[in-house]
């Protein structure tokens, strides 16, 4: 059987560069001020998908994501790796959503794409670490999900056989489709990207890229490198249920914590000076 298969990605601020001028005065973060790159886990995600999509001919991977316009780059990521094609929901009514609007408005794109099996994505982004879109997707549709996987072993007869990995050990359970899956970052890592499928589409963007541009012929002629754009209104979401409007959780502070040594001292290794050593730990609660 073939199968519709929608992965969710994000495009992330790298955090491992949390500087000062990450947080907006409105407790949004700044994406402008970090390298933006795609959320390691939907990577995981896109591998698992694309494995389905080998087992499964005639099977498809689309790409959905919220963001700015420039959320399209990792659209193109996931075709030079083997995606079908992508859609970036972007419109500045979006912008400041936590979990609860951004799954909300994802969910609306999900219900316009209309034909789907197995929506996957991964188990939480690494600039919120909530792990609640996902789940939160699948409530609003209102069809089962599978968290924390591993690897989705097969997919046969309306059913999906997945392995769980958690905390105390692994589980593995079957699913009815159409189902959400969430993967963990245990999960095989993906694919890199193909060379032929580069040269393919390397030229592929979307309606905001176009835009710049002084002739568009290529994308009347090549259709396949029509990256989507969908707007609040393309998939008929409620305006006090996205973005800002639509987010009970406001951020109220971001810190940047540094560990410095302000003293140090050092020892010669004698059984004294360790014993002394433990000691001072002890007695200033460091252990014990």
């Amino acid at each position: 059987m073939s199968l519709k298969i929608v992965v969710l990605a994000k495009q992330v601020p790298d955090t491992r560069n949390v500087g000062k001028d990450a947080m907006k005065e409105d407790g949004t973060i700044n994406r402008a001020a970090l390298p933006a790159i795609f959320n390691p886990e939907d990577l995981n995600a896109l591998e698992q998908a694309l494995r389905l999509k080998e087992e499964h001919p005639g099977s498809t991977v689309t790409l959905l994501t919220m963001g700015p316009p420039r959320a399209a780059e990792i659209i193109r990521e996931g075709m030079f790796r083997g995606a079908d094609g992508g859609i970036v929901l972007t419109d500045r009514a979006f912008a400041g959503a936590d979990t609860l609007a951004t799954s909300y408005a994802l969910s609306c794109a999900v219900r316009k794409i209309g034909d789907y099996d197995i929506i996957v994505g991964g188990r939480q982004a690494i600039d919120g670490d909530t792990a609640q879109v996902g789940p939160q997707i699948a409530e609003k549709l209102g069809i089962p999900q599978v968290t924390y996987a591993e690897e989705i072993i097969s997919v046969a007869d309306g059913k999906a056989t997945i392995k769980r990995r958690l905390e105390r050990g692994v589980e593995t359970v079957t699913c009815p489709l159409p189902l959400v899956v969430t993967v963990n970052g245990s999960a095989d890592e993906c694919r890199p990207r193909n060379a032929r499928r580069i040269q393919q589409y390397k030229y592929a963007k979307s309606p905001s890229e176009k835009a710049e541009l002084e002739s568009t012929a290529l994308y009347d002629a090549r259709p396949y490198l029509n990256i989507e754009e969908w707007s609040v209104n393309d998939v008929d979401a409620d305006l006090n249920q996205v973005g800002l409007a639509g987010s009970p959780t406001k951020v109220k502070g971001i810190e940047n914590v540094v560990f410095q040594a302000k003293e140090s001292k050092r020892l010669e290794g004698t059984d004294a000076e360790i014993d002394e050593l433990i000691q001072d730990l002890i007695a200033n609660h460091t252990i014990g």
